[in-house]
């Protein structure tokens, strides 16, 4: 295309100069300018060429509206692209275009009217707007006249003449664009980011940016989902402040990257800790082992190697509820979610029947994500008779297991117990599935970011083929694994010594959680607070599903200034001897001022 436009173009020749006005309110102004600012330079040369070469193509297949419709719309896009999403489109009407324009259109035809999603159709009402017939020597006025105003922007990209006078280099808007003119008005009233709109926080971490915000002095957080002493502190094990001081004081260590799959001895000690160390699957190198970014980076992982590499498992089938940011995780991998019913409000037990209902429809191959222990929010489990049905009905159903570990230890106090779903699975079951083991939780290292995906395999052979995709999927998202937190689990979980006092601290902070719950659950039935409050103890873990409506969450949080979910969940690690009487007579009120829905 462009050899032949080069051709025949030369300096004398009289092409038309494509004219856009855009009439916009100030607070897209911003927008406007910083899009044009941004495409002027090949806007003001290209497009009109562009245009000049679709009317005069040898195949005369194209009319000059068309040509006009293909010419506007990659500026209109770019502006498109910047302009607040509540701006529905822009009609660049025939009409808006001056006459000087028009008068070498075709007279047998109105132009068609192209239409740009996500901008504004301009105004000719507005006392800026151009009027028509007005001269050249107006339309740079114009320009800088709206633009000091600040009421309205009008950009005119060129003048549409046939006349050599109006030559880009005469026309004093683009001398404005040279001096840096746009420039400086970006820089006081727009950005490249204005057309971004701002999330909602997390439901779970905006708590505790909210509590943080909270002056009150009775201020309670039972959002957040991590431990806290008696005192209401952050705790670190005393195993992981001797391995970091052991760490410290070693000369030889270095910080170098780890492999893409993480800290080699860290697989074999993770996997025996998991699945056992009789596990058959581990004599077998049958499981492809991995270190990630906690459970979060483990689950992301295993979405994206999901998307890629097993397309037909193309369904998530996750509890409801559920941790809110499972469904989030996968949909960004590009699967779709699906629910089983797992909470029944009535018992404040599971929903077992409904949910093997639920997933004896599922589609072959669907994902089963379940939690291993502890469930999050509910704090209800399966027990092992209900664990065994719900792997005879994924073998029969042909269902991916995917079993989410991120409190194993923390929900009994004891290791083996709460892994007795994902040693089923892969020793008794003999079944290939995911399990994502996280060590933010039982080993207090939230901010290190240490997980791992475990993907049990049928064989040694498909194992390793399994690890070398799952490393290229790991390459271009963080490329490394944190090298710290690996190290100091490596360090406890290799040392028998360190290991121990490690099992013996879980059990302490897991047996502080059940006083937690007894006591709750006491201070309420003192009260004689209106409903059953048996199941608090009938939980396990770090949280407990309360029972409280929306309308009573939210009162918990607005009068009372204590901050927990709006589905219910509390967390138990908040409360302390302090606070607890605090937080029993908040919920006793509550339930008293508020009916249940």
């Amino acid at each position: 295309m462009f050899p032949t436009l080069s051709e025949n173009l030369g300096e004398s020749v009289e092409s038309p100069l494509v004219s856009l006005h855009i009439v916009v309110p100030r607070s897209s102004a911003g927008n406007t300018v910083l899009a044009l600012s941004r495409v002027h330079a090949q806007f003001f040369f290209s497009p009109r060429l562009f245009f000049w070469y679709l009317c005069n193509s040898p195949r005369k297949n194209v009319s000059k509206s068309n040509a006009l419709a293909m010419t506007l719309a990659p500026f209109c896009g770019s502006a498109a692209g910047l302009l607040p999403r509540n701006v529905s489109r822009l009609r660049v009407d025939s009409k808006a275009l001056p006459s000087s324009f028009l008068s070498w259109l075709p007279t047998s035809a109105t132009p068609r009217t192209p239409e740009i999603k996500h901008t504004k159709r301009p105004s000719l009402k507005h006392p800026h707007a151009r009027a028509e017939g007005r001269e050249q020597e107006n339309v740079s006025s114009l320009l800088l006249r709206s633009l000091a105003s600040g009421s309205v922007v009008s950009l005119c990209l060129s003048l549409c003449t046939r006349s050599p006078a109006t030559s880009l280099s005469s026309f004093s808007g683009v001398s404005a664009l040279n001096r840096g003119y746009f420039s400086r008005t970006m820089a006081t009233q727009s950005s490249l980011f204005d057309g971004v709109q701002e999330a909602p926080p997390d439901p779970i971490l905006g708590l505790e940016v909210a509590f943080r915000a909270d002056q009150d002095p009775r201020k309670v957080n039972l959002g957040i989902g991590a431990y806290r002493t008696d005192d209401g502190k952050p705790y670190v094990f005393r195993c992981v402040r001797q391995v970091e001081q052991e760490m410290a004081a070693d000369p030889n260590l270095y910080k170098e990257y780890l492999p893409i799959d993480g800290l080699p001895e860290l697989k074999k000690q993770t996997q025996e800790l998991l699945f056992g160390e009789d596990s058959s699957a581990i004599a077998e190198e049958r499981i492809c082992s991995a270190q990630v970014l906690s459970g979060t980076g483990g689950l992301r992982v295993a979405g994206e190697f999901l998307r890629y590499f097993l397309p037909h498992c193309k369904t998530v089938y996750m509890s409801e509820p559920t941790w809110p940011n499972h469904p989030n995780i996968f949909k960004k991998a590009g699967l779709e979610v699906a629910t089983y019913p797992y909470w029944n409000p009535a018992t404040k037990g599971v929903d077992f029947e409904n949910m093997k209902k639920t997933l004896e429809s599922a589609a072959p191959y669907s994902v089963l994500l379940l939690h291993a222990c502890a469930h999050n929010p509910t704090g209800v489990d399966l027990n092992e008779a209900q664990w065994r049905e719900i792997m005879d009905l994924c073998k029969r159903k042909r269902l991916v297991p995917m079993i989410d570990n991120a409190y194993q230890g923390y929900a009994s106090g004891d290791l083996q117990r709460d892994s007795f779903s994902s040693r089923l699975f892969c020793n008794e079951g003999n079944m290939e599935l995911f399990v994502c083991q996280s060590f933010a939780k039982n080993m207090g290292l939230y901010g290190e970011r240490i997980g791992m995906l475990h993907i049990v395999c049928a064989n040694a052979e498909r194992a390793k083929v399994v690890l070398s995709q799952v490393k290229k999927i790991i390459r271009p998202m963080y490329s490394s694994p944190p090298l710290h937190g690996a190290r100091i689990v490596s360090r406890v979980l290799g040392d028998p010594n360190m290991k121990a006092a490690w099992m013996s601290e879980l059990k302490e902070l897991a047996g502080r959680i059940q006083s937690v719950r007894s006591a709750l659950r006491n201070g309420l039935e003192a009260k004689q607070t209106p409903g059953t409050w048996r199941h608090i103890t009938e939980q396990i873990g770090m949280f407990s599903y309360t029972g409280l409506s929306r309308e009573q969450a939210e009162r918990m949080t607005k009068h009372w200034h204590v901050y927990m979910m709006n589905n219910g969940r509390i967390s138990l690690a908040g409360l302390t001897q302090a606070n607890l009487p605090y937080v029993v007579e908040a919920i006793d009120e509550v339930v008293r001022a508020v009916p249940a829905s």
